[in-house]
């Protein structure tokens, strides 16, 4: 069976027993978002204690606050009324194993997955790469709490976030499941600043 077959599966034994939640407003009913890491190590809904319908979870490589990341908490608030935002990178993360110079050395060598080792990733494909890679922030992380302190005061600053909208930052310890505080990203976050 393949991975198609088994979400398939998957979705149809959730879809029988769908029910109420067909009912779902579109405004999440808790009224926050989360911007987190794709990892999938990382189970909002398990260590945030969501139900579907609670919250806005916006996902990217890293839990950066790009501008697509940003894209989405405005329309998060401006069209469905989340007034609290939590920014949550996380521990271990494959962010900090590589840096922009890398990422561009190895698509420019291939396209195919590269492999990491003790040493770190390379290239181990055949095929062509692209030099495109080279044109990209790929927004890589070299200090974890100062990219939460970064990614938290890029969003406070950025001129169509509401001032009144706290913006909380945190990092999740993928060996103990726990959320640590940065209070200098809090800080930056704070309404009103």
């Amino acid at each position: 069976m393949s991975v198609r077959d088994e979400v398939l599966s998957a979705n149809e034994k959730y879809a029988s027993n769908f029910g109420p939640k067909a009912e779902l407003a579109l405004p999440p009913s808790r009224g926050f978002a989360i911007l987190t890491c794709m990892d999938a190590r990382l189970d909002p809904a398990k260590y945030a204690g969501l139900s579907e319908g609670d919250a806005h979870v916006i996902r990217n490589a890293g839990g950066r606050a790009s501008d697509d990341a940003i894209r989405s908490l405005v329309i998060s608030h401006k069209l469905l009324g989340t007034s609290e935002w939590f920014v949550i990178h996380h521990t271990n993360c494959g962010m900090e194993f590589f840096t922009n110079e890398l990422m561009g050395d190895l698509l420019e060598q291939s396209l195919e997955t590269a492999e990491l080792g003790p040493e770190g990733f390379r290239d181990v494909g055949k095929s062509p790469g692209s030099p495109a890679g080279r044109e990209i922030d790929w927004l890589t992380i070299a200090d974890r709490e100062q990219s939460v302190v970064d990614d938290v005061t890029r969003i406070r600053n950025h001129p169509l976030v509401e001032r009144t909208i706290a913006v909380h930052g945190f990092v999740y310890d993928v060996e103990s499941g726990r959320l640590i505080g940065v209070p200098a990203a809090t800080a930056a976050g704070a309404p009103g600043s």
